[in-house]
């Protein structure tokens, strides 16, 4: 089982990483205001659907400081889950305003359970899990990227 494994994620790293750059999502990055701080994250942006329905599936690891996020072209209702995600991750639920509404801490790898927003949102941010403790991610942080209509702070 665990050959099978290694070799799907093999297959899969060489498959994206022969994908054209046009086909990975854009690289960026965003700021986090807490608590204890500035936090900025290099993410990568799933701007198409294609990059929505993919997110961080088959990831082998994400490391500290990179996430993704899942812009929508307004506030709604976002529900997402891990199915085929093989790492655990933290969800960020962002406002259209870039306050964060909602975080739903270490999620279960390759798990169909929905995880809902709970609220209008503008976006999603998937970290590492144990990211938002260790940032001090809590509802009410502040998000700064051009989608809410805030620039990144050099």
């Amino acid at each position: 089982m665990a050959r099978r494994a290694a070799l799907l994620s093999f297959a899969l790293m060489a498959f994206f990483t022969a994908l054209p750059s046009s086909a990975k999502p854009r690289l960026d990055q965003l700021t986090i205001v807490t608590a204890s701080g500035e936090h900025t994250v290099d993410i990568e942006v799933a701007e198409t659907e294609e990059d929505k329905a993919l997110g961080l599936m088959f990831r082998t690891s994400l490391g500290p400081g990179r996430g993704m996020l899942f812009p929508y072209p307004g506030a709604q209702e976002v529900t997402m889950w891990m199915r085929n995600t093989l790492i655990p991750l933290d969800m960020v639920f962002i406002r259209a305003d870039g306050t964060v509404h909602r975080v739903e801490e270490h999620t279960e790898p390759m798990s169909e359970r929905l995880i809902q927003s709970q609220g209008a949102v503008a976006a999603v941010l998937e970290l590492d899990a144990g990211a938002a403790r260790r940032l001090g991610i809590v509802p009410g942080s502040k998000v700064r990227h051009r989608h809410f209509g805030s620039p990144r702070r050099p």
